[in-house]
């Protein structure tokens, strides 16, 4: 049965530019409630990036409340090294929501532009525009970190149980009895 009243945060991880978007989803409607960006350019230090990641992450989330965080999982490229990035600072808002109780579903970077726009390998354009029509954007964001964060959202919102492919924690329990991989 899909939930009808929730408001779910979706976030597009990153060390630079880190994007988040809300929506309340009442009944079969969706409503922004907020899209942003964190910039942390100006941060040198990795560790401070990764705090800034957590503490904003908690910030959104004490602020807005939200039922579900929906992230989107890091790509496999060929810079290993910005894989790593992208993976700790995924790592890092995972941390905050399951701190806060709040459950996590992870979506792939295709599933969330096949879900937006139908194709899985829309560009970012795209995917903001057909964002724009899903969901009353008054002025769209200077940053495509914001309207992936919302594409995210919306495309959990749009599974109306969990995707196969989604993967869903509750707690560190169960973070842990899903990844034995990850643990060192």
């Amino acid at each position: 049965m899909a939930i009808t009243d929730r408001i779910i945060l979706g976030i597009d991880p990153g060390t630079n530019i880190f994007g988040y978007g809300l929506i309340h989803n009442k009944g079969n409607k969706i409503e922004l409630i907020t899209m942003d960006v964190v910039q942390m350019k100006h941060l040198d230090d990795p560790y401070l990036k990764l705090n800034k990641i957590f503490t904003e992450t908690l910030a959104v989330i004490d602020k807005y409340k939200p039922d579900e965080l929906a992230i989107e999982a890091p790509f496999f490229g060929k810079n290993v090294q910005s894989m790593l990035k992208l993976g700790r600072a995924q790592g890092v808002a995972i941390a905050a929501a399951l701190y806060r109780s709040v459950p996590v579903f992870e979506y792939s970077p295709r599933k969330v532009k096949q879900a937006i726009t139908g194709k899985g390998a829309a560009s970012k354009e795209q995917v903001a525009l057909m964002l724009q029509r899903l969901v009353v954007i008054e002025t769209m964001p200077k940053y495509f970190d914001a309207t992936d964060a919302l594409g995210v959202a919306v495309c959990h919102y749009f599974q109306k149980s969990p995707a196969p492919d989604a993967k869903a924690y509750t707690g560190w329990k169960s973070f842990v009895t899903n990844n034995p991989d990850r643990l060192v």
